[in-house]
Order: structure tokens, then sequence, then C-alpha cells
């Protein structure tokens, strides 16, 4: 098997960029989910490397040969779309066996094998008008894996099918990929799909990979504002505040109340910046104190394994909180204190969003 190498791709529609410079590797046995927001070039890029879009400039490789000008099928990629994309006057079983070139007897074994490892084996003579949604996902993935592609390509295939299917498949999905050795590259618009199946998550913003990681470091050290606010749900909160540095710890005052960001941060960033803090980090409290932060609660939105408080701060700015189902969580119009731990705060610049972090957030990450 190969892996699959990226090379500074662009590719634009008139005045309209999808993919400016983009660079990305994914080893052999690798799953990398490109995840952004709709319409930041996630298929365009898929299409690029399957061959229905040439790029612009730069460079396109599988196991190091450039794949730039070859035909689909010459490509060594196999691809499963979200619209599942199947022959409609085919059955199941021959549109797993669709693409292969082999004899009789071993096509009808890799069918055999490919559609028992993904639970369709019963419904192998059925055409596609008579599969539920969850059975043509998983066709069109068995046809996408049958011919033990090079590189596989994912187009947010878990998109169309219930919520019971996807949870399943998002536990299945990673040791089933892991199964054969391709490098695989998963598009989502599912942040919570990209961190459970992904080893790394690209992040793909306006065509331009805005950040590139493994989903922990993604979620805890977010490389800028935008990023930060795709991953989380409830969303990140973020106040605007000017760090100060004493006696070597770091404090910003939000919304008129003092907070510690610890010591040992050295100096601090110069100007206004971002304070990040997410809303499952947050503690709120009737007792006030240090690092309290006085608010009142808007609004409780009960979510079975957590309840999600709106809360005012006395400037003005609201902020969300996500409690555990059975924690004490008060009531609408109650006056609250807000508190959070040191390492759970997040810097970024004012001016240009991106991160600054502290320093003792880089040493535990």
């Amino acid at each position: 098997m190969a892996r699959l190498d990226i090379n500074s791709v662009s590719k634009a529609f008139g005045a309209t960029r999808p993919a400016d410079g983009l660079s990305l590797t994914v080893e052999s046995g690798e799953i990398v989910a490109v995840f952004g927001p709709s319409g930041s070039g996630k298929t365009v890029l898929l299409r690029m490397i399957a061959g229905m879009f040439e790029p612009d400039d730069g460079d396109i490789q599988v196991g190091g040969r450039s794949i730039v000008g070859a035909a689909p099928e010459r490509r060594g990629i196999g691809m499963a779309f979200q619209n599942f994309a199947l022959f409609p006057h085919m059955t199941a079983r021959d549109n797993i066996a669709s693409g292969l070139r082999a004899k009789a007897g071993e096509v009808t074994a890799r069918v055999a094998a490919i559609s028992k490892l993904l639970k369709i084996e019963h419904v192998l003579g059925h055409t596609p008008r008579e599969l539920s949604n969850g059975q043509k996902q998983r066709t069109a993935l068995a046809r996408a894996l049958i011919g033990n592609p090079d590189v596989l390509l994912l187009d947010d295939p878990l998109r169309n099918v219930d919520a019971k299917l996807r949870y399943e498949m998002r536990l299945e999905l990673p040791s089933l990929l892991r199964r054969g050795s391709a490098a695989v590259l998963y598009v989502t618009q599912d942040y919570r799909e990209a961190m459970a199946i992904a080893d790394r998550i690209a992040v793909l913003i306006d065509g331009r990979f805005a950040q590139i990681g493994t989903p922990d470091d993604i979620y805890a050290q977010p490389a800028s504002v935008a990023v930060a606010r795709l991953f989380g749900d409830p969303t990140i909160n973020l106040a605007e505040v000017t760090p100060v540095a004493e006696h070597g710890a770091l404090s910003v005052v939000v919304a008129g109340a003092r907070t510690w960001l610890g010591s040992g941060v050295g100096v601090a960033p110069d100007g206004p910046c971002w304070l990040g803090v997410r809303p499952d980090d947050l503690v709120i409290s009737s007792t006030p104190g240090d690092d309290a932060i006085p608010a009142r609660i808007l609004a409780v939105t009960p979510m079975y394994e957590k309840a999600v408080l709106l809360l005012r701060l006395a400037d003005g700015t609201e902020w969300l909180a996500a409690l555990p189902h059975d924690a004490p969580l008060g009531a609408a119009d109650d006056a609250v204190f807000v508190r959070f731990a040191p390492d759970a705060a997040m810097l970024f610049d004012r001016a240009t969003g991106l991160w600054i972090g502290l320093s003792h957030r880089r040493q535990a990450a």
C-alpha cells in the first residue's frame, strides 16, 4: 500500500478558490478527517484526488507517483459518496463487485467476505430501491473497500443515515478501515464524527487548512478562534481581555472580576486578546470568592446527559455553561458566580484571532 501526498494544491472556479495551496500527507493505514463548514472546499479536494477535477497548481501523489492527469480508474483510489451513487438496475451484490477485475469464483468470495463484515449479506440480492439508507451506505462502502485501494476517499458517508446507525458506524468504522492498509481521507461536517473516527483532523476553512493535528490537540489547543468555534456543543465562550503579568502570574479582568490564569506563564501578550473557555469547563455556584465572576442565569435548557445554562455576566456578555444533569443548576434569574480552572483558559490574539496559548497548557498537552 502507499501514502497519499497533497502538495500545494490549488483550484479556482472564477473568483472562488475552494482549494488554496493545500498540503497534507496521509500515511498508509492512517485515517485523516477533513472537517469544515459547508462550502469550505472539502468535496472539491476529494474530486481532485479522484480525478473528477484537475488542480490548477500543485501535485497529488500516491506512493510517490504523481496521479495528476491520470484517468480516474488508474489512480488506485476507492471512493464512497454521501449520496451512495449506486447503479439502480443492479443488485447490491453486483454494485459491490462492479469495479472488480477478477475471476468469477474470486469475485464471489470477496463479495461474500466484505458483505459479511458490513452485515449486509442478507440483502445482496436486493436492488437499491429495496434497501434502507443504512444498507445503501454499507453497500457503497463495500464497493469502495473491496478492491483494496491504495487510497480510500469517503465523502460524508454517514450524512444520510439515521442517528442510531450513524452512532454504530462511528464505533465500527475505525476498526473496519484499519483492517486494510489504505490511506483514508474522510470528509465530514460533524466534528464529533471527525474526533471519533480519525487519527488526525485537517480543519479546512475557506479553501485552506487552518490546523492539522490529533483530535485532542485541536480541541485543547485550537489554532484560532475560528477553529475553536467549530469544536464543541455548546460553542466556546469568548471575552475580550487585556492580560496583565504580575510577579510571574498572569491575570485578566472578565466582567469586572479579576481572574488568575496561573503562575509561571511568563510575559503578558502585547495588547487585547480573546479569552476562550469551553462551557464544559465552567463551574457555577452561589458562593462569591476569589476568581468568581458574577452572573445571572437567563435560561436553563435540560439536554438529558447535561443541562445548558445561558448566563449574562455583569458587563452584558452572554456565556454558556454545560453542567452534568445532576449538578445543582439554579433557575432563571438566579444570581450566581462563575469559575474556571486556569488550565481551561485559552488566549487568542484579538486582531488576528490566532492562538497565543498559555505555557502551562502546552506543558500539560
